[in-house]
């Protein structure tokens, strides 16, 4: 703690650390920003000194110095989406935080209401300088976050994929998405099942492009119709899961297995389907992804494509941390393995 005369609180300098640490004070500088070119012997004398002073540097004060804020945005869907009512955003910026500390990086996240909003506020943590980097854990087709980005040269890094005439340009990780739902599909078929009805998130994403993509491609492959009124998309939330069902179960011929975009909406369509009278996995499959702990624990457990959440968003921030060192590196693509993992919704179709 710092000393106290006379009832007046002391507050230590670099100066009186370098005083009584017998170096000079640009030596306690670099330790503190911890120079290779300081041996470990002096590291650990300055640093002694400095707990015995109780003295704090002021990192603010050396990040304007350095033109940093060692502060790290990441960019959320909007409210009206309400991403932390779904379990993959807490744990994406799990893993994103676990290697932003490493490098002793904070994070700032966005609090848009609106996709308008978003927008604003991006620009306004790039012209202020809040931020040293983006992480945008969204991509979707129309969205004007990315072209501002890339005019701006700001270093950014997007979980999901670019629009296609970006690739190369936008660095960024990323699922399989067309090969993991593809694989989800197939798994079905092999289960017998011949009508598979599909829950997609929101239009737009990218994500769900992919899923729908992967899913038609199995379809095709297995010479199977692609009947469209065995596709609906809504929001990516619980009450998402339930109004999806109610429009794929109202068919003449309703699917006999569901492909749900997310395990948040899954568990609207399990409760559901239950409502309705469906016994899961007898009367109908059901299957999603991303592997949320809520997927084992629901009821049934479910089965799922565990996208590996924490690793997205662990290697965004790796490779961001990396665009902020050294903004010329070529843009990287990284791609995070998928797998499935079998539960109590899904079985073979019983047939009559």
């Amino acid at each position: 703690m710092a000393d106290q005369e006379g009832g007046r609180l002391l507050t230590h300098t670099i100066k009186d650390v370098a005083k009584l640490a017998g170096v000079a004070p640009s030596t306690v500088s670099r330790v503190i920003a911890d120079s290779p070119k300081i041996s470990a012997k002096t590291k650990a004398r300055v640093k002694a000194v400095m707990a015995e002073l109780g003295y704090h540097p002021n990192v603010h004060a050396r990040n304007l110095v350095n033109k940093q804020t060692n502060v790290i945005g990441v960019i959320m869907p909007s409210v009206s989406y309400a991403p932390f009512q779904n379990p993959f955003f807490p744990e994406v910026l799990r893993g994103i935080t676990a290697q932003a500390n490493e490098d002793k990086y904070g994070l700032y996240l966005s609090t848009g209401q609106l996709e308008s909003d978003i927008i604003e506020e991006v620009k306004e943590m790039v012209h202020s300088r809040r931020v040293d980097g983006m992480i945008l854990l969204y991509s979707t087709t129309a969205d004007p976050v990315i072209p501002f980005l890339l005019e701006e040269n700001f270093p950014f890094v997007v979980i999901g994929r670019p629009p296609e005439q970006l690739e190369g340009v936008v660095s960024y990780v990323n699922n399989d998405n067309v090969k993991a739902a593809k694989m989800l599909t197939e798994y079905l078929l092999l289960l017998k099942h011949q009508r598979i009805g599909f829950i997609g998130g929101r239009k737009d994403a990218y994500v769900t492009l992919d899923h729908r993509e992967g899913y038609c491609e199995a379809l095709t492959s297995a010479g199977l119709e692609i009947n469209e009124g065995d596709l609906v998309y809504h929001d990516e939330v619980f009450e998402g899961g339930e109004q999806a069902v109610i429009e794929l179960m109202a068919q003449v011929t309703p699917p006999t297995a569901i492909i749900v975009a997310d395990d948040l909406m899954a568990l609207g369509v399990l409760r559901m389907l239950s409502s309705m009278g469906y016994q899961v996995p007898k009367d109908i499959s059901v299957v999603s992804f991303n592997n949320v702990l809520m997927s084992e624990l629901a009821s049934p457990p479910l089965t799922t494509m565990d996208i590996q959440i924490y690793e997205l968003g662990f290697k965004s921030a790796e490779l961001l941390r990396k665009r902020i060192a050294n903004p010329d590196l070529p843009m990287q693509a990284v791609k995070v393995g998928h797998r499935l993992v079998r539960r109590e919704t899904s079985q073979a179709i019983e047939r009559q």
